[in-house]
């Protein structure tokens, strides 16, 4: 959902009915209300609410837009052309909880000090180097929020972001940003993390990793595997793939748009026989392992 849809939730809760719109009236969550669970019905111009509607919102969606509208206000960031998608605004949640917790710091200063593009920004926190295109509201909201004046025009980034600690043993490359923001555990177990962007590996061409042994860390899809590891593998041949200890979730039912298509490319010899039974595991079950829900802790021990 987007933000008029949250709002129209809100403002049928509050007044039994709001105006009709085309966003509105495609709305997938909204014709769910009104085909499946029947507590909306919809006429040529707006849409009310039937017997059961209140009882949803305030289980399902009340303290949530609460939230959303909290942070929103607080920001400034609560204006009528608002049209922030529901995940856009939990990742500035996000990054604004790092920040309040201290956790961001490090990264901040690394991102301002590489002049950090707008495309590698967008890859770290929206998983997507495109994503953040012709998005100036939400890119200036995301400035707000970082406390950065400006990103650079260039596509692809060279700095690699590091979260060091003292007397390192291991380093972990991680696929996305998510590990960098927890800082502590790593640091406690001597784990220097490393973040490149994704696919955007060509900056691994002048890696030095000081004779310590290094793990690659990565969503268990078809990209992390059968793209980006084979290319990570290329530039770092010591690297080892760790294998995940999260809990599998389905491809279709996360929306998740890296889906198994393996004709033709063959990783075998990359992976262990316990990879290799989790990777048909998953392939058999059309699903993947999102690699924050990993314990990066755990997977080293294995």
């Amino acid at each position: 959902m987007n933000w008029i849809e949250l709002k129209a939730l809100n403002s049928l809760y509050i007044n039994g009915e709001t105006k009709l719109n085309d966003t509105l009236d495609k709305s997938g969550e909204i014709n769910y209300l009104i085909n499946s669970l029947r507590k909306l019905e919809k006429s040529y111009n707006k849409l009310s609410t039937l017997e059961g509607f209140t009882e949803t919102y305030e289980k399902d969606y009340l303290k949530t837009y609460k939230s959303y509208e909290i942070f929103l206000s607080e920001n400034q960031l609560l204006k009528p052309q608002l049209r922030f998608e529901e995940n856009d605004i939990k990742i500035l949640m996000n990054i604004q909880a790092w920040k309040k917790e201290g956790t961001l710091e490090e990264l901040r200063n690394q991102i301002i000090a590489s002049d950090e593009s707008l495309r590698g920004v967008s890859l770290m926190f929206f998983k997507n180097e495109k994503y953040l295109d012709n998005k100036a509201s939400l890119v200036n909201a995301l400035k707000q929020i970082l406390e950065v004046e400006h990103f650079a025009n260039e596509k692809d980034q060279q700095y690699i972001y590091k979260l060091e600690c003292y007397k390192p043993k291991t380093i972990i490359l991680c696929e996305n940003l998510d590990f960098l923001t927890k800082p502590n555990k790593p640091r406690q177990h001597g784990i220097e993390l490393w973040y490149a962007g994704g696919k955007n590996i060509n900056k691994l061409d002048f890696t030095d990793t000081r004779g310590l042994p290094i793990y690659y860390s990565c969503d268990w899809d078809y990209d992390g595997l059968f793209i980006i590891y084979p290319l990570v593998k290329e530039k770092i041949p010591t690297i080892q793939l760790l294998t995940p200890n999260g809990e599998p979730r389905g491809i279709e039912e996360t929306e998740h748009s890296s889906k198994w298509a393996i004709k033709d490319r063959n990783i075998d010899s990359l992976l262990t026989f316990t990879q290799l039974n989790v990777l048909k595991g998953l392939i058999k079950n059309n699903q993947w392992i999102i690699e924050e829900s990993n314990n990066l802790i755990d997977m080293l021990k294995i």
